[in-house]
This record gives C-alpha cells, structure tokens and sequence, in this order.
C-alpha cells in the first residue's frame, strides 16, 4: 500500500478532523507545507482560474499536468480534485493519477458542465471500479451534490429531502468503496445529523462567513477543506497590491 494513501487514510479516523488546504500551483502548495501541513489537497476551481478556464471548463491535459507540477513541487501527501473524472476509463484514470504523483482524489456525482447530478448508481459502479483499478493506493473522496445541483423536480425540496437524498448517496459510495464521502455546501445546520447518519467520515466545507473550524471539528466531520476560497482570498490581497502599486507609479484610471 502506498504509505501516503495510508497516512491520508487514517487520518480521517483521528481525534481531530484533517484540515486539508486547497492549493492551486507548486507556490501555493510550497506555502502551505512550508507552514506545516502534513497534507495538501488540490481545488480544480482555483486551478482552473490560475489556467485561464472557467469552473468545470479546463481541459483533462491540462488539468493533470497542473496536478502533476503541484504534487512533484512538495514532499508532503496530496490529494487531487478531479471533478467527475473527465470522461476516463476507471483503469485509465487510476494509471493517470499514479503517474501525477497524487494519494487521493475527489470525484464529483454531477457533470461540471452540465451541472446535473449523475444517477447514483451509475455513479456507485463507476466509483466501484476506480477502487478496484486502484486497490488500497487510493483515497476516493465522493463528493456528493444534492445540496448545488438537485435532481429533477427538487429545486425547491426542503432541506430535510435533500438531506435524506444526501445520506443515501453518500453511504451507497462509501459501500461502493469510496474511504470518506463529500456533501458540498450542506447546510452547516445539517452536518452533525450527516455525520450521524453517514456510515463513514464526512468532508465539510470551511465558509468564511459560517462556522470556526473549531465549531466545525465540534459537529463530528473527519475532514475540512475550503474549495476555492483560499485562492480567491490570494486574489483578493494581489488585487490589494496592485491597485496600490498603481496608485504610487501614478497609473490606471
């Protein structure tokens, strides 16, 4: 078993959750392990805006070699996301993810650029066959997306359907082999009864305008990361610098 898979792994079981940063380049991925992250994780929105692309838009190439520059700049474990796995083949993925060098990887139940949910079980097989292209090398994190994309005839479910619609899902891929499941953007109200209820860890998302990563350690999840947050936060203080740079050298409008 890859020993980085195995650290990542199980530091979903500790007392703490995993905080996991979403790098997007080898200087943003040098900055967090530098400042003593044990373990990085990729966000393919940043990504995609560091390559010019829209969210969803970037090309599978162009992509992986994005991961493959991040992975190789650190010594730390890194995961990758990878949205809904770019059309691949489970055996052809597996061999690609190897070859970026990375632990783990995100996939996502809906298309990025149709932004509607896969069919579960659909999804279920697929993320079954990545497990046994990849045996214990890999750490599947299955993202989950009814709370950003409901089903047909759900755009106005209640909160308690889409929360049930999340369980199920949820604990169909984590039995299909996925090691920790993802409801993007569940209400933050929603996540001691998910992790209640989901039969395995549980990825929350860090919002800056919502809970302390201390309260959402409290709530029981195993792994918080933060999307693309952090890169719009660089975006932000560069943004800062050179409207103030302008100033000084007298330039701009």
């Amino acid at each position: 078993m890859s020993s980085g898979a195995q650290r990542l792994r199980e530091r979903h079981a500790g007392p703490q959750p995993l905080i996991l940063p979403n790098v997007w380049d080898p200087v943003s991925a040098r900055a967090f392990a530098d400042a003593g992250f044990a373990m990085l994780a990729t966000s393919s929105s940043a990504v995609a805006a560091t390559l010019g692309y829209r969210d969803g838009q970037t090309p599978a190439t162009e992509m992986f070699a994005a991961v493959a520059r991040i992975a190789r700049s650190v010594a730390v474990p890194v995961t990758a996301d990878i949205e809904d796995g770019y059309g691949l083949a489970p055996g052809e993925l597996v061999a690609t993810l190897a070859e970026c060098g990375v632990v783990g990887c995100n996939l996502e139940d809906s298309d990025p650029a149709q932004r509607v949910l896969t069919d579960s079980g659909r999804q279920a097989d697929f993320l079954a066959a990545v497990r046994a292209e990849a045996g214990p090398d890999l750490v599947i994190n299955a993202r989950v997306d009814v709370f950003i994309r409901p089903a047909a005839g759900q755009h106005e479910a209640p909160q308690a359907a889409l929360v049930e619609a999340a369980v199920t899902r949820a604990n169909r891929y984590l039995a299909a082999g996925a090691d920790c499941c993802y409801p993007i953007v569940a209400p933050e109200a929603a996540l001691p009864d998910l992790v209640r209820r989901i039969d395995g860890p549980v990825n929350a998302l860090y919002r800056p305008d919502g809970l302390t990563l201390a309260q959402l350690a409290a709530t029981g999840v195993a792994r918080i990361t933060f999307g693309g947050g952090l890169h719009r936060d660089a975006e932000t203080e560069l943004r800062a610098s050179a409207a103030a740079l302008a100033a000084t050298a007298g330039v701009g409008g």
